[in-house]
């Protein structure tokens, strides 16, 4: 999946957009997602000068964007205007860190799927090295009114 048909299933765009390609994914199981992770990132600027690190919270929220994608597309939601929302992060674990020039590969599991809520588990790599791990709950829904 590239590029033009992530941006028809999430609302994201950059810079807030942190996936950029999915490799795989097994409707209603798992997607594996890359994100290119860019010295020209804004983040990089101030988060560390000198020592250039992808802030954890944008590491979750890639997995979050990947998990999106899976929901999205399991439910067969893409183009109906439904968000993705989180609703928790839990048992987050940040092994490694990330730094600019590397391919973030985004592995997230469906654990449990409900009507509109799901639970998943992520797992951020690098060259098959764990990076960061976690479980997260989001909650498809309207966007909110005006």
């Amino acid at each position: 999946m590239d590029i033009r048909r992530i941006l028809t299933l999430l609302p994201h765009r950059y810079p807030m957009l942190l996936v950029d390609r999915v490799v795989s994914m097994v409707k209603d199981t798992s997607i594996h997602a890359v994100k290119a992770v860019t010295m020209n990132e804004p983040f990089f600027q101030g988060h560390f000068p000198g020592r250039p690190i992808m802030p954890g919270v944008l590491i979750v929220e890639a997995l979050a964007q990947a998990g999106g994608i899976l929901a999205v597309e399991s439910l067969g939601l893409g183009g109906s205007g439904k968000l993705v929302y989180f609703m928790g992060i839990d048992g987050v674990k940040f092994r490694k860190p990330v730094e600019p020039g590397v391919l973030l590969d985004l592995h997230v599991t469906i654990l449990q799927a409900k009507r509109n809520i799901c639970k998943f588990e992520g797992k951020a790599m690098l060259d098959g090295q764990l990076a960061t791990e976690c479980q997260f709950t989001a909650m498809i829904a309207d966007p909110p009114g005006d």
